[in-house]
């Protein structure tokens, strides 16, 4: 498994996301550890939560939701959440600009 495979965890007091692919440099965990080889006495850099206090958020770039759910809808289904708000934003600015440009009729 590559290190992009591994699940991300995320800590639900403080919101900090431990990314095995970056490590964390204060407690000297190289990059590459997945979450449940962290040493035992390892806490939240941020807040100083044990790991039993994060939740699994799942890998970097993968699509949000249930995998069921994928194949529903128009196909936005399987997009990252990245690329979704790049289609909402850019489909807000292009309605924004059809409406600006009304105000040149005559």
């Amino acid at each position: 498994m590559t290190p992009y495979e591994l699940d991300r965890y995320e800590c639900r007091p403080c919101g900090y996301v431990y990314e095995p692919v970056k490590g964390d440099g204060k407690a000297d965990i190289p990059p590459g550890v997945p979450f449940d080889e962290l040493p035992i006495k390892w806490r939240c850099p941020v807040c100083g939560a044990r790991p039993k206090m994060f939740a699994n958020i799942g890998p970097a770039g993968k699509p949000s939701g249930f995998s069921e759910n994928l194949g529903y809808g128009l196909g936005v289904n399987t997009l990252t959440p990245g690329q979704k708000n790049i289609l909402i934003f850019g489909a807000l600015a292009v309605a924004f600009m059809f409406f600006m440009s009304l105000y040149g009729l005559k």
